[in-house]
Parts: structure tokens; sequence; C-alpha cells
């Protein structure tokens, strides 16, 4: 996939992907993810944040932990 798939991705751009330990799939093209916590829009060159186990997606560490805590309280 190159930056014009992405771009071209369905929903508006929002891609669809599954998250695995260390890396992720593109299963819809798209220029971006939202953050499960915040709703922020969060482009894939920037995503390094994501649990496997719920599948989501995180805009950051602060959103990654507070889920976290909020999972595993």
């Amino acid at each position: 996939m190159n930056a014009l798939d992405r771009d071209l991705g369905k929903n508006g751009g929002l891609a669809v992907l599954h998250y695995g330990d260390g890396e992720f799939a593109v299963m819809s093209p798209g220029s971006h993810v939202v953050c499960a916590v915040s709703g922020a829009r969060v482009s894939l060159d920037a995503l390094r944040y994501w649990s496997a186990e719920v599948q989501e997606a995180y805009a950051g560490p602060r959103e990654a932990l507070k889920r976290w805590q909020e999972l595993n309280g």
C-alpha cells in the first residue's frame, strides 16, 4: 500500500486495521484511525499505540494508559 491508497480508503479515509503484537494489518485502506479513548484522528504513519487484546487504537501513551487502567482497574 502507498500513500495514495490510504487517501482513497473507504469511509472518508478511515482505515480498518487488525492489531497484533508489535504490528498491525490493514484490512481496509484509509489514511487514519480513531483513538478509542479521545476520539482523535490518528494517521497511520503516526500510529504507535494500540491494544491487540481489545483491538483498539490510541492517540498516545496517556490514552493507552487510561484504557489499560480502566480494563485492569
